[in-house]
């Protein structure tokens, strides 16, 4: 497939460049510092910020899907979404934070965290960016939501997937490596199963 990636330079979002150029499609990453991106084989680097929307939408244009893996603390969704549409680009995956999940009590992860004193700078601004795309009917979004830990780890290929709730192990540990939160990224880009929806991933 044909796809463009912005974000590419980020923790998450280099890991999802890794597993889509790994399985042999074609990726336009897109950064406000493209230079940061290393020359290697299906990938075009491209400077682009979701700031200026009709420049965005063209470095969008002409690919088969988009996923989008930025800060949402530093990004407006609402323009990204005009710019998709601008571009013609229906299929979009959007990264958004663990935030929104909820807890076996019913109530948000965020909640849980701010309870306790904690709270990420994207967390909100991922929640609302969330809210954002679940109200767009007229393209096939996917949002996803890694588990309460993502951190550097190995590519395994074995996690359970979800939908609105947070993952927990037997030992009420939430967590899945980037590498294999990218794995369930382009499965989903590859065969989707989640038109519309948004799902998590998690051991």
């Amino acid at each position: 497939m044909n796809i463009v990636l912005a974000g590419a330079t980020g923790n998450i979002g280099s890991r999802i460049l890794d597993e889509a150029l790994r399985r042999g499609h074609r990726v336009t990453g897109l950064s406000r510092d493209p230079g940061k991106l290393a020359a290697r084989s299906g990938l075009q680097a491209r400077k682009a910020s979701t700031t200026e929307v009709v420049a965005f939408a063209d470095a969008l244009r002409g690919h088969d899907a988009a996923i989008v893996s930025v800060k949402w603390n530093e990004n407006d969704v609402r323009r990204v979404i005009d710019a998709l549409r601008r571009a013609g680009v229906k299929r979009c995956l959007f990264v958004v934070g663990a935030g929104s999940l909820l807890r076996n009590d019913g109530r948000t992860h965020f909640d849980h965290m701010a309870e306790k004193g904690i709270q990420p700078p994207t967390s909100k601004p991922a929640a609302l960016a969330l809210a954002e795309v679940q109200k767009v009917t007229d393209l096939d979004w996917t949002a996803i939501s890694p588990p309460a830990s993502i951190q550097p780890g190995e590519r395994t290929g074995k996690f359970r997937l979800g939908r609105d709730h947070l993952l927990e192990d037997d030992k009420g540990k939430s967590e899945i490596s980037r590498e294999d939160f990218a794995i369930a990224i382009l499965d989903e880009i590859e065969k989707p199963k989640h038109i519309r929806q948004r799902f998590t991933a998690a051991y």
